[in-house]
């Protein structure tokens, strides 16, 4: 497996009158399709750390290079571009649009980057929804489901544009033991069969355990970092 993911002496400081310091001089490299968990407590900056790889926020100095792309070349729109081909992501807040179906909500990626979706991507949608279990909700509003049913529409709205990269922040924190359990089987069946890097931010040691790697935040630095052999 090659490096898809790699960061080099990334650091990142917030506020100008008084500075804080995020993250500290963090180098790091994932494989592709590797599933790797970050872990750490409130406030390590490992929600900063993912936001950063997943080009949602920049640097204060260090470069972030995504399938060979350095990142620091681009511009405000090419960033945006480079997310909707290579990057999904699921939130521990599903950010589903209510005024759409389940059905559109899952079509959004590839509407803001491709306009309208043929015939093809629809039903691409439509397989992922058979997939996950909730084929019957296309034409349900999100205030219609349930939080489980919610992050499988999340999960599919992240893969309909074949990304290369899953980015997950706390994707199972706002479910029971028994949902949580069965999202995460499901995202790694299908992110196994598709090769999909997966990197996820979570709480939950034993997901991390899950995991074909874990590394550990602490005060903004690489406290730990282990590739778990099976």
């Amino acid at each position: 497996m090659s490096d898809i993911i790699f960061l080099d002496r990334i650091n990142k400081f917030y506020g100008s009158e008084v500075v804080f310091q995020v993250l500290f001089d963090i180098n790091l490299s994932i494989k592709s399709g590797q599933f790797t968990a970050i872990i750490g407590p409130s406030g390590s900056g490992k929600s900063t750390l993912l936001n950063i790889i997943g080009l949602l926020e920049t640097p204060t100095s260090g470069k972030v290079f995504l399938d060979g792309l350095d990142t620091s070349r681009l511009n405000k729109d090419e960033l945006a571009a480079c997310r909707n081909e290579k990057t999904g992501f699921i939130f521990q807040f599903h950010y589903l649009l209510p005024e759409f179906t389940a059905l559109e909500n899952i079509l959004i990626p590839y509407w803001i980057g491709k306009g309208r979706p043929p015939g093809k991507v629809v039903d691409r949608a439509l397989h992922l929804m058979k997939r996950i279990g909730i084929e019957q909700l296309g034409g349900k509003y999100p205030n219609q489901l349930s939080g489980g049913q919610q992050q499988r529409v999340a999960i599919a709205r992240s893969l309909i544009n074949n990304p290369k990269i899953i980015f997950a922040d706390e994707p199972t924190g706002n479910l029971d033991s028994k949902t949580s359990n069965m999202v995460m089987e499901l995202l790694k069946e299908i992110v196994s069969e598709n090769n999909t890097t997966l990197v996820m931010v979570t709480h939950d040691r034993d997901i991390a355990a899950g995991a074909d790697r874990t590394i550990e935040i602490v005060d903004g630095r690489i406290n730990f970092d282990s590739a778990h052999t099976y």
